[in-house]
């Protein structure tokens, strides 16, 4: 009796969360289209930049390459809405990539390159082979930034997975990884900022459908297998004003009914084909497993300087970890808080590392553990310094993550970057 009631409210719970989110997306999709067709706003008001910089030097300052995260997206998609709060509008030297929103952190990287230096995208043979998809994406006929190099090298600031893309990214110029690019090295990269972001995993995969045992296969019945079904039907039908809005970054994977036709959706929804059957997909690299291979091949370099902001919902109550509050948090984000701070590892499963213990993973802020936001930590641990105040940074030291942990009380995951995007434009008044 109490195994059909606890599986009850786990259908319950999905049944709702995904309602949540279907609703959420389409809110988020609407108010894009809305905004677009009907009422056209000068979203631009205000956030022009400031010409007469230019004669202060300003304009000789390195670029802001702003990352987004999971389910993100960047200039130019969902009409006038901005993952930044608008800080693209700000100033031109603030770039904000449109990267695949649930393409793996490899792809994204290469991506980023190209966005930057311009022409086409190139996977990698290789890897392209072993993935099953195009070894070209999309060509970038004038790149963002072409003149980047070690001696114009640019600030990057990610928030949640986007923070790994940046680290990928540096470690890929530092093993000249691009073909035609031999003198790239990790030098190009003159900072990293970190807004929550997601360098050791999240139990949250595992929450919403990730398989402890192996961090790629999913669970028959949870949220992140029906995002793959709704994922894979939204490519395969391929609507051009669609994904002129939003697009989750797959068409090197061919999925479309232009070019498999049904066959190609049959393979596709059972798991023959695709991102989801070879594993190239982002939440694989968002679990522990996947993001300690990951950190096993990413250095943290003495030439560059790290800044990391990590957040918090949970506090504890009589050794109890439990989320801060129930005032000013949405109720879905309150449950998906006390479900990460209640995690515990199957006991069947061998543990992501040795030294595993659950309560490390409690703190988190319904997205992320804090565990894993501070700074790499598994399998080798990163030079760190926990920041209180700004002085305690002073002097400035490359080659070291500044820490700074941001109360439950002030921001959750999702509004640390508008926060920042927000001390940008002050920063550049």
């Amino acid at each position: 009796m109490i195994r059909w009631w606890i599986s009850a409210l786990q259908l319950t719970e999905l049944f709702v969360s995904s309602l949540v989110h279907l609703v959420y997306g389409f809110y988020i999709f609407s108010t894009a289209v809305a905004a677009d067709w009907f009422f056209k706003p000068n979203l631009d008001i205000g956030l022009r930049r400031d010409d007469s910089k230019s004669s202060n030097g300003v304009d000789d300052l390195p670029p802001i390459v702003l990352v987004h995260g999971i389910f993100g997206f960047g200039k130019g998609r969902l009409g006038s809405l901005s993952y930044f709060a608008g800080a693209e509008k700000k100033d031109d030297k603030v770039l904000v990539p449109d990267l695949g929103s649930l393409t793996s952190i490899y792809d994204r990287a290469r991506e980023l390159f190209y966005y930057l230096k311009g022409g086409q995208v190139d996977y990698g043979e290789e890897h392209s082979k072993a993935c099953g998809h195009s070894q070209f994406g999309r060509t970038y006929r004038k790149g963002n930034y072409p003149g980047w190099d070690e001696n114009h090298p640019i600030h990057f600031v990610g928030h949640s997975a986007g923070a790994q893309v940046v680290r990928v990214l540096q470690q890929m110029l530092a093993d000249k990884a691009f073909k035609g690019f031999e003198n790239t090295s990790e030098n190009w990269v003159l900072s990293i900022t970190s807004l929550s972001g997601a360098f050791n995993g999240t139990t949250r995969t595992y929450l919403d459908g990730m398989q402890p045992e192996d961090g790629r296969s999913l669970t028959p019945i949870s949220l992140l297998q029906l995002c793959r079904l709704g994922v894979i039907i939204y490519d395969w039908f391929d609507i051009p004003w669609l994904k002129a809005y939003y697009n989750f970054g797959f068409d090197h994977f061919n999925m479309s009914r232009k070019k498999v036709g049904i066959q190609g959706l049959v393979y596709n929804l059972l798991r023959n084909n695709g991102p989801f059957a070879t594993g190239d997909w982002i939440l694989p690299d968002l679990t522990i497993t996947g993001s300690i291979r990951l950190n096993s091949r990413i250095h943290t370099f003495p030439n560059t300087y790290y800044f990391s902001y990590a957040t918090k919902r949970t506090r504890k109550i009589m050794g109890i970890t439990v989320p801060s509050g129930i005032w000013g948090i949405h109720p879905l984000l309150f449950i998906r808080v006390l479900q990460m701070s209640q995690w515990q590892h199957p006991p069947d499963v061998t543990p992501p590392y040795k030294g595993y213990r659950d309560k490390d993973w409690w703190d988190n802020d319904g997205a992320l553990n804090t565990i894993s936001m501070t700074h790499p930590r598994f399998p080798v641990e990163h030079p760190s310094r926990y920041v209180v105040k700004d002085s305690e940074c002073q002097p400035l030291q490359p080659g070291i993550w500044f820490v700074y942990l941001i109360p439950a009380i002030c921001l959750s995951h999702i509004l640390m970057k508008f926060d920042y995007s927000l001390n940008l434009f002050k920063y550049m008044n």
